[in-house]
């Protein structure tokens, strides 16, 4: 397996990538899961940020990003929790109400399913669909703190039912699966290589090891599986142009842009506090300026 990866088969994929507008039908929701497989086969990787709120997927949708995903930092935040402390009956909800409200399809961060057994991972699957997704991921971390991750075969059983669940009947969710080695303690290569391998043998559509910096292994995961790679941009991560030449499909930013957001928030409070002055207002005045013209 080497080089970029071609198109999955079947209709889905042979739509080429273009800007859609959607009503809330079932047949507009499998034209927008179809879209937003396509838009992986793309010139150029998808960029794709993670609002944490309705209002910050419009703002996003209206700069011209032609799909969006969910992050569950950034959405537990806005709950004034830490990631991982969000339920899955609560991550679905805030999923589907910023689905509904934009028009490019909406990926959700589903973590690990919010449970182990697999048959539990299909049905958060199957909810994702009801909401309204377009694409989910799922993660092999157990959420039971340190670094613990599946065993690979229970992790590809995991996966296994995800895809059966996104890719039954005339919807076609596109599923994610997630190897998490390198964000909990684990840098190994070799085996995040042989996780993301099993989990597109599973049926995942896209592949993401979230932590990968280093340009030479983020390449040999890209030709080492026929799936396209998202890559999280971290400050250490390699420019898009790099990436893109390296052959990654999808470019993600999880928590970043959420609390990117807050520092600005701090900033301008502490500015307030203890100067007593307003040049907040420098950057409040241009955001004021793009949710208007976002939210109208």
């Amino acid at each position: 397996m080497a080089g970029r990866p071609p198109p999955p088969p079947g209709p889905i994929a042979s739509r080429p990538p273009r800007r859609l507008t959607y009503g809330r039908s079932v047949s507009a929701q499998t034209e927008k899961a179809a879209h937003f497989l396509a838009l992986h086969q793309g010139d150029q990787p998808l960029l794709i940020p993670n609002p944490w709120d309705a209002g910050s997927a419009k703002l996003l949708a209206s700069l011209g990003f032609d799909a969006l995903a969910t992050t569950s930092s950034g959405f537990a935040g806005t709950l004034g929790r830490l990631d991982g402390a969000v339920t899955r009956e609560e991550a679905i909800a805030h999923a589907g109400t910023l689905a509904a409200a934009v028009d490019v399809p909406v990926s959700a961060d589903l973590e690990n399913g919010y449970v182990d057994d697999p048959g539990g991972v299909a049905q958060t699957v199957s909810l994702a669909i009801d909401a309204g997704l377009a694409g989910c991921s799922i993660e092999d971390y157990t959420r039971q703190g340190g670094g613990d991750i599946y065993d690979v075969a229970v992790a590809r059983d995991r996966v296994a039912a995800a895809a059966d669940a996104a890719h039954r009947g005339g919807l076609r969710l596109v599923l994610t699966a997630r190897a998490e080695n390198f964000i909990r303690g684990r840098p190994d290569l070799a085996d995040t290589i042989a996780r993301l391998q099993a989990y597109q043998e599973a049926g995942a559509d896209v592949l993401y090891a979230p932590g990968l910096t280093s340009l030479d292994d983020i390449r040999r995961v890209v030709t080492s599986v026929d799936r396209p790679v998202n890559v999280l941009a971290t400050p250490t991560a390699p420019p898009v142009a790099e990436l893109a030449a390296a052959g990654v499909r999808r470019i993600s930013v999880g928590g970043a842009f959420a609390y990117t957001a807050l520092g600005a928030v701090v900033t301008a409070a502490k500015e307030l506090r203890e100067q007593g002055t307003y040049g907040f207002w420098a950057t409040a005045g241009p955001g004021a300026a793009a949710a208007r013209a976002a939210w109208s």
